[in-house]
């Protein structure tokens, strides 16, 4: 039995209620909240505490050796409990060790592996739980867990581009930032009090602005930090609600130089994952509900949302997405060859190779671009820096030279 999470109306009074229930499979659960009045809105499985956090996740390079070598060994004929305890035995990490022991002892008292491993999203989404329940119903679970362990490493090498190429740019602002903080809080303070013995002079503009700058980070620097914890704070809880999560998306796919490579990742992980679920055997309705959890935008989850109640309706997958402003163009014009030559799972997997590569060559764009313009900016903050140090020394000297 799982214990499910839910969201129901009760259309007597009109009153949602949240609460758990237990029951077999989703299905279930949505019937037995049907039979007790009550309209359901939402039913999700309940996660056990594995104790899955911040410091024992389970890395991805764990879980594609635990799919490869689950895959070789059911391939050579093991029973599925005698795999998973070779697998477990050979398994280092402890987070995942603990698990595979747990999922054995449900597989034992009558759980099917995919119902098993749901217990655990924070180590097994949904993509991975359905493609194991198509292979597991096909008899082919040997291959839908080698699919799985070629997707994991596909998006795994895709999400570390797209991360490395965000480092650089941010080292070197945060190295700035920190030279700004300490010329203007050792150097230009001296050159201050040069000035200040002095009768009769004054510092430019652009030296005052910089020790105004200085005299907050000084003696202020509590309050920056409390701003700053406070900005923090609020983008973290503006970001987990529905409106806050569907405006980051938005921007992190429309802003430039970044907003072309976040759209063509999104086009890359929806055209592999359903790829692989077809490929799999998962229906074309649960496989668009899946990689619509998958793709990891709010923007293009709701476009693929909308595009399941148009196939509900009759329409082909290519006609319901075709004028979607969250697709790229290449998409539905190859998902409508795939589904003219019925080689749809071929057609997908093309367009996640050219739109991986596309990442690719985006990513070295976007490097191309970042290096001129943090160089012009770099630039820019020295020159301030020296301006505001050197300017006032000149008119110190040219004072000197005038009263000589």
């Amino acid at each position: 039995m799982l214990t499910f999470t839910y969201t129901a109306l009760n259309p007597a009074t009109g009153q949602r209620i949240q609460a758990q229930i237990e029951a077999e499979n989703e299905k279930s659960a949505a019937k037995l909240l049907i039979d007790r009045g009550l309209s359901p809105l939402d039913i999700k499985v309940k996660a056990e505490r594995t104790g899955v956090g911040l410091r024992n996740r389970v890395p991805t390079k764990e879980k594609v050796l635990f799919s490869r070598q689950l895959s070789t060994l059911i391939n050579s004929g093991l029973p599925l409990t005698q795999s998973l305890n070779i697998v477990r035995e050979q398994t280092k990490q402890k987070t995942l060790k603990d698990i595979i022991a747990k999922i054995i002892t449900d597989i034992e008292a009558g759980s099917s592996l995919a119902v098993a491993m749901e217990k655990y999203p924070s180590v097994f989404n949904n993509v991975y739980v359905s493609l194991v329940a198509a292979g597991e119903a096909s008899g082919s679970l040997d291959k839908s867990l080698e699919r799985l362990a070629t997707q994991q490493e596909k998006d795994a090498e895709v999400i570390s581009k797209v991360r490395g190429a965000m480092v650089y740019p941010a080292i070197v602002l945060v190295v700035l930032f920190a030279i700004m903080i300490f010329m203007t809080s050792t150097v230009l303070p001296q050159v201050a009090s040069l000035y200040k013995s002095l009768p009769g002079t004054s510092l430019p503009f652009i030296t005052v602005a910089l020790l105004g700058f200085s005299h907050f980070i000084t003696h202020f620097w509590w309050l920056a930090l409390i701003a700053l914890i406070g900005l923090v704070y609020f983008l973290r809880r503006y970001a987990k609600t529905q409106k806050g999560r569907l405006a980051i998306d938005q921007v992190k796919m429309k802003i430039w130089p970044v907003g072309p490579l976040f759209m063509k990742l999104y086009m890359a992980r929806f055209a592999r994952t359903a790829s692989t679920l077809i490929g799999a055997g998962v229906p074309m309705i649960k496989m668009l509900q899946t990689t619509a959890d998958a793709v990891g935008n709010s923007q293009v989850t709701a476009s693929i949302n909308k595009a399941v109640e148009q196939v509900k309706g009759g329409k082909t997958l290519s006609a319901s997405i075709k004028d979607d402003p969250n697709f790229l163009e290449l998409v539905p014009d190859m998902i409508s060859i795939g589904e003219q030559s019925g080689a749809l799972e071929t057609m997908l997997a093309r367009v996640g190779d050219y739109y991986e590569k596309e990442v690719d060559n985006q990513i070295k764009s976007i490097n191309t671009i970042i290096e001129p313009v943090l160089m012009i900016v770099v630039g820019i903050m020295a020159l301030i820096i020296v301006a505001a140090v050197l300017l006032p020394i000149y008119g110190l000297a040219g004072k000197n030279l005038s009263g000589q």
